[in-house]
């Protein structure tokens, strides 16, 4: 696997925009392709954040969750990745064995993690809970529509400055 990095997002605005209808099929499409390529080492794909509330505006990216058997053992799944197009962009191993992959046509990001991890439960925990709780939807929605107008030196800026409000509605999900 390359060891070039997708050097860190520049500073810019981020763009949030009206939930489109599309997005549920674009994740439809990447599913399948990461299960077609990845055959039985795809153990469970997610569309995950929020792209994937109707309703919900969002950054127009993709987010999939892709469980693997081992993410540390990136030669079972990354070489396929990388044929599919998808770029390595990241690697946490403290964090969950999180690795983090992108595509820029459909914007993508792939976020692999191990069998029973306890971020994939939060995140989908998180999105099932906005698809249902309208009010915490709409706090949310407005807490990314305010903080979007703003210029970050990162984007991961903008989501550390959305996280008192991502922990308050966590809560909630995880009752």
């Amino acid at each position: 696997m390359s060891e070039n990095l997708v050097p860190p997002d520049p500073g810019s605005l981020v763009v949030v925009v009206d939930h489109d209808d599309a997005w549920p099929g674009v994740f439809g499409q990447q599913r399948a392709r990461l299960e077609r390529a990845l055959g039985p080492v795809a153990l469970e794909v997610h569309h995950a954040g929020s792209t994937a509330v109707p309703g919900l505006a969002a950054k127009a990216i993709i987010d999939v969750v892709l469980v693997v058997p081992d993410p540390a053992d990136e030669a079972a799944y990354a070489p396929v990745l990388e044929a599919e197009g998808l770029v390595f962009a990241s690697r946490h191993p403290a964090w969950h064995q999180h690795r983090l992959f992108k595509d820029r046509s459909p914007r993508t990001n792939v976020h692999v993690f191990p069998p029973g991890c306890e971020e994939v439960r939060r995140m989908l925990a998180f999105r099932d809970h906005l698809r249902r709780d309208a009010s915490d939807r709409e706090l949310y929605e407005r807490t990314k529509r305010e903080l979007a107008g703003r210029t970050w030196a990162v984007v991961q800026d903008y989501a550390d400055a959305k996280s008192d409000v991502v922990a308050e509605i966590m809560a909630r999900a995880l009752m």
